[in-house]
């Protein structure tokens, strides 16, 4: 991927690493759990000829540095400190696109801005944020049991199989992509905690505090959990508005990258 490297300190501290290219109007890209900033790879293009794209590394892994200890909201901090770098350069406030974890992180992120007044946030898309449906007890426990084992591996492939949803052979192919061995180390120092945070979050709760427009994305062949919690999000946003990607799983990124960069070009150009 393409672009400038740069950083900002989040508010513990930690430094977050940031890419930066293209020319248009500010987005913040937030990735999900078991990736870096790279994750956006497939979309980069698309969204780089449209915007000026701003991608961040989530404490714990990347570019990113981690402090500890961790609590989910060093994560909406994070997201704040780069949307707040973001808005301060371009004199305006940013848009959001964020994928599963990285989701979340933004929805409590824009909920702290709100309740601190104005805030650096335009409007944010939100792909598929994870709750407590999707960190059930008994996975979390045998999740946290592999990597405590030291297999990395077979944490990644229940968390792929049993709460994304994914084929033996689509594990198979990620396991052959470039790249693949490289998530086991990011895996092992963040699924457990992330899968506890999950546990614990009050998503409808952090809804109820949002006052700028939301996109929901949701893929019409993605885990039971993806739909549940879009229903309880839209019903306790105040200015909600569902995209239904047709086909779709919680891998558009992959799939569909160009289903989903106009799902999010039709909700930021309202």
């Amino acid at each position: 991927m393409d672009g400038q490297r740069h950083e900002v300190t989040s508010a513990d501290g930690t430094p977050i690493g940031l890419l930066t290219a293209g020319r248009g109007p500010a987005l913040l890209l937030v990735h999900g759990g078991t990736g870096w900033l790279e994750r956006w790879e497939p979309m980069w293009g698309l969204l780089t000829a449209r915007w000026q794209v701003t991608a961040m590394d989530r404490r714990g892994r990347g570019s990113s540095g981690d402090t500890g200890p961790y609590h989910l909201s060093k994560e909406y901090d994070d997201v704040i400190a780069v949307a707040a770098a973001m808005a301060a350069a371009a004199s305006r406030p940013v848009d959001v696109l964020a994928h599963s974890y990285g989701a979340t992180c933004t929805l409590g992120a824009a909920a702290r801005s709100a309740a601190a007044g104005a805030g650096p946030f335009r409007r944010i898309a939100l792909y598929e944020p994870p709750g407590p449906q999707a960190a059930p007890a008994d996975w979390r426990q045998r999740m946290t049991s592999f990597v405590a084992a030291g297999q990395p591996g077979r944490a990644m492939a229940s968390f792929l199989s049993e709460i994304i949803g994914l084929t033996p052979d689509q594990i198979e192919g990620l396991r052959n992509t470039a790249g693949a061995q490289d998530v086991l180390p990011i895996v092992s120092a963040t699924l457990p905690r992330e899968a506890a945070a999950l546990a614990a979050v009050d998503l409808p709760a952090l809804a109820a505090g949002v006052t700028i427009p939301v996109l929901l994305i949701l893929g019409t062949a993605s885990p039971a959990w993806a739909g549940d919690i879009t229903r309880e999000l839209d019903a306790a946003l105040a200015d909600a508005t569902v995209a239904v990607l047709p086909g779709c799983g919680h891998d558009a990124i992959d799939s569909a990258p160009g289903q989903l960069a106009d799902a999010l070009a039709r909700f930021l150009h309202q």
